[in-house]
């Protein structure tokens, strides 16, 4: 019996960790649904009559899952959602009508699963393993089924053609922005890393997809094509426009709705509001229409949507905003959102793993502060940051106040110290020091 969440993640992750000592290949090689489908089928876990809609993409994924999720909660469905990571609970992955799965639930619901689980592993070889995201999405499933879900948006964890939340007969398949990510598993092409995104698209289904490079929508045409899908490429002038900030976000205008409240700060949420709400119509099967019931519900969902550790803000006095900006695109968007609310002194906290372009996000943040904070966390091991003299060189005449601190309390210490009353924090972190933030300032994260 599994009684608690310690003991259920031993369970999850008991056939990956196998392979962690194994030199890590292309996703092609590594990567196997089979053990997911197998599972799936035999607790009977697609039966239900639900449509699904799948989102990957390089960036702004989550948030996209999240705005449909509030979005089609608005319209009166029961939505369930599947995001990852997480922040602070493991149960956030899972989530209906924006509240996470209660752990008495999660425990229950993965001891019914385990004799299936046992019966998939037992037939696995010491090269395979059951993907510990194929248990949680059976877990989504069955939860879903409990508790009535019609409408479920899943967020594919990386690539989307070998990823276990694209086994689900997906009537929409939803592309954010694709761009280089993780080439030592997609391949080092964009075209390469548009076609591991595109394996989301099933037969007679819909696509639909954010601006692209051209190489990009070239992929995803052919992709639509075989499989006799249709591919809805949203242009830049269909795409919202910002009007004004607001002080918990921004007033943003798109056709035809007029203008809405968008409870973002991040600047790159426009476009993701964009796809999302442009995805949901076609969920609806109905093009958008001055209809006041619908403007209505699409103004509602819209402003309540909340997605955490993306350009929020934490404290006032000195004011701190926190966002996920471990890539130099990010890294810019993030600076881009807060500039308008920046106090000097600004300081930047800065905790990058040691497989992104650490060295970029420095720079970036550093020609908008006064001071740079380098730092890190132990709470995944298998996630490595760059030594302090790896961090501390890469960031070397970036800026005359430059410091290394040994994790994140630390770090805060320090930038408080320098930035007093009225200046202002940028943490710039991976999404395990923004779980670190979550808890620092006691952020509930169970309800989205």
């Amino acid at each position: 019996m599994i009684e608690s969440m310690e003991e259920a993640l031993r369970v999850i992750f008991a056939t990956r960790r196998r392979l962690d000592a194994a030199p890590r290949g292309l996703d092609e090689y590594t990567r196997d649904v089979a053990p997911t489908r197998k599972l799936l089928a035999r607790e009977n876990l697609l039966s239900a009559k639900r449509e699904y809609a799948v989102v990957t993409g390089s960036r702004g994924k989550g948030s996209v899952t999240a705005i449909m999720a509030k979005l089609l909660e608005a319209l009166g469905h029961r939505v369930g959602a599947l995001t990852s990571p997480h922040l602070v609970h493991w149960n956030e992955r899972i989530r209906v009508d924006g509240r996470m799965i209660p752990t008495a639930d999660f425990l229950r619901i993965l001891n019914d699963l385990t004799p299936g689980i046992n019966a998939v592993t037992d037939d696995l070889n010491e090269t395979q393993y059951l993907s510990p995201q194929g248990i949680f999405l059976a877990i989504a499933l069955r939860y879903f089924d409990e508790t009535g879900v019609d409408v479920a948006v899943l967020e594919v964890g990386r690539g989307g053609r070998f990823d276990d939340v694209a086994v689900v007969p997906n009537a929409l398949s939803v592309f954010a922005p694709i761009m280089l990510e993780h080439t030592a598993l997609l391949g080092d092409a964009i075209e390469r890393i548009a076609w591991h995104k595109s394996g989301i698209i099933k037969h007679g289904s819909r696509a639909i997809s954010l601006p692209q490079a051209p190489a990009v929508i070239d992929v995803l045409q052919r992709e639509c094509d075989k499989l006799s899908a249709r591919l809805v490429r949203i242009s830049e002038s269909e795409l919202a426009t910002w009007v004004a900030d607001r002080e918990d976000g921004q007033r943003i205008r798109l056709r035809p709705y007029g203008e809405l409240d968008l409870p973002m700060l991040g600047r790159y949420q426009l476009d993701n509001a964009s796809l999302a709400i442009r995805a949901v119509e076609l969920i609806e099967r109905r093009k958008p229409m001055p209809d006041p019931s619908w403007t209505e519900a699409i103004r509602l969902g819209l402003g309540q949507v909340k997605w955490l550790g993306r350009v929020q803000k934490l404290a006032d006095n000195p004011a701190v905003y926190v966002d996920g900006a471990i890539t130099l695109s990010s890294a810019v968007s993030f600076i881009a959102s807060v500039k308008p609310r920046l106090r000097e002194p600004i300081l930047s906290i800065v905790g990058i793993p040691r497989d992104r372009d650490y060295a970029a996000v420095y720079r970036v943040m550093a020609a908008s502060s006064q001071a740079l904070i380098i730092t890190e966390t132990d709470i995944n091991p298998n996630t490595r940051f760059p030594s302090p003299e790896q961090a501390l060189a890469a960031a070397d005449g970036l800026t005359r106040d430059l410091r290394y601190a040994k994790d994140l309390p630390s770090a805060l210490a320090l930038a408080r110290d320098i930035a007093g009353g009225g200046g202002t924090i940028l943490l710039a972190v991976s999404l395990m020091l923004v779980g670190e933030c979550m808890l620092i300032w006691d952020v509930d994260t169970t309800a989205i």
